[in-house]
């Protein structure tokens, strides 16, 4: 008989305690965004991010705030959010590849843990340099400051700071002792808790006459055409088939197999993303910060505006570009041939010694379409903006970055959840888990 699997979740003891630590980690992450720094007039910055909406100049301040969860104009402890710790492991990924020396300690014993120390440190290096820009920031907004200014300095420069190593042990703690992938579950929150904040936007200005119900429909309708793209995509497969050879171990003679390589259309998922925009945040967050005392800066965060033409083209030319670094990263040809050698497979029609250019080549005809639908999605915020007019706090959070990041960290999720599943002999959540479970 079958049974409901959201009952089976909670009947597993382990699967329900990871459950509700993460659920319980998520709330200390949205109580922190709320959560103003010392020293600050949270009503004059209401007002000033307030009058910026009504002019709609918002649009850097949007960019920020969709990373943080809103945590960046509430002048949060958590307002510089996590990309200054998903910035710090690119960088870091970018030094292992260019430097041999730094890339043999990776692989030595211990060496995971070394790279992972290096990250943190690096992490702490970042904030204090984005958290002193928005010091300087706060201090060209009338009446913002609440002290002198080198107390304040000194004091949000080390509350901020701490709120992101907070931040990147929560997500470590998640990944660890809850369910799914931290760094991505703590961007997925702050996105879906300004959803309804963003539907009451929509109604006000349908109600206001600001914008055309028309125009709502037509949007929504382009969005969940969008999530079944996604899904789609997300769960396209090229299987590569690999024949293995009859073995023998010890006494026992095992016989010949046939199995699959699964590469994904996307094998990288929605890390692109992320990577592409917290390097966009980096240099557009000093630039909006300190533009009040650099005018050059300030043409540069113009310039380089999310609802601008550079922007786009920028963004799009970085998530294909990440695509095909991170899946170089984790899907490596060379080590995969090898470990096909080593168990004595071989893929039919190819030799040995051309394995390894064979599935290069695959990989590489994968990852192009794939990379570029993952940047056609990302846009779809700038083109709603021209095209419909709407506000675009709402067009960022309801636009391609923000469905790709849910969807992909939904289905990454649901696919931890359903291997606890499986290990404890239930069906899974979906209808294809139930009956790849029954299956087995």
């Amino acid at each position: 008989m079958a049974t409901n699997p959201l009952v089976d979740i909670f009947r597993i003891k382990d699967l329900r305690d990871r459950i509700l630590f993460t659920v319980a980690m998520l709330l200390v992450f949205r109580l922190g965004a709320v959560l103003p720094i010392p020293g600050v007039n949270v009503t004059a910055l209401n007002a000033f991010f307030t009058a910026q909406q009504s002019s709609g100049a918002v649009g850097i301040t949007d960019y920020f705030d969709f990373f943080s969860g809103g945590a960046f104009t509430n002048f949060s402890v958590f307002m510089l959010g996590i990309v200054p710790y998903i910035t710090t492991s690119i960088i870091m990924q970018l030094l292992l590849m260019v430097f041999p020396k730094l890339k043999k300690i990776s692989e030595e014993e211990g060496g995971r843990q070394k790279i992972q120390r290096y990250t943190r440190y690096g992490t702490v290096l970042v904030c204090l340099v984005q958290s002193f820009t928005v010091t300087e920031f706060a201090n060209s907004i009338p009446d913002a400051i609440t002290m002198a200014r080198v107390p304040y300095t000194i004091i949000a420069m080390l509350t901020v700071t701490s709120g992101t190593v907070f931040l990147m042990w929560v997500g470590e703690q998640i990944t660890q002792r809850g369910i799914g992938n931290g760094i991505s579950l703590l961007i997925f929150a702050g996105i879906v808790a300004r959803i309804p904040n963003a539907i009451w936007i929509i109604i006000t200005q349908i109600q206001q006459q600001d914008l055309n119900p028309v125009y709502a429909i037509v949007v929504f309708g382009v969005f969940v055409g969008v999530i079944a793209l996604i899904v789609y995509e997300q769960q396209g497969q090229r299987r590569i088939p690999v024949n293995y050879a009859k073995r023998v171990v010890g006494r026992r003679v095992y016989g010949a197999q046939n199995a699959y390589l699964p590469f994904k259309i996307n094998p990288s998922g929605v890390i692109p993303v992320i990577f592409a925009s917290s390097v966009l945040i980096f240099p557009l967050q000093i630039a909006q910060n300190l533009g009040s005392s650099q005018p050059w800066l300030s043409r540069f965060a113009s310039w380089l505006r999310p609802d601008g033409l550079p922007h786009v083209i920028v963004y799009a030319v970085l998530i294909v570009f990440f695509a095909y670094f991170y899946t170089q990263v984790t899907l490596n040809p060379v080590e995969i041939a090898r470990q096909i050698r080593e168990n004595g497979g071989s893929i039919r029609g190819i030799s040995s010694d051309n394995m390894r250019a064979y599935l290069t080549r695959i990989l590489n005809r994968i990852i192009l379409p794939g990379a570029l639908f993952l940047a056609f999605i990302a846009i779809i915020p700038s083109i709603i903006q021209a095209l419909f007019s709407f506000p675009s706090s709402v067009a960022f959070l309801m636009g391609g970055t923000s469905l790709l990041i849910m969807v992909g960290v939904d289905l990454d999720t649901m696919s931890q959840i359903e291997g606890h599943l499986r290990m404890h002999h239930h069906e899974g959540l979906t209808k294809k888990g139930r009956i790849r479970s029954r299956n087995l």
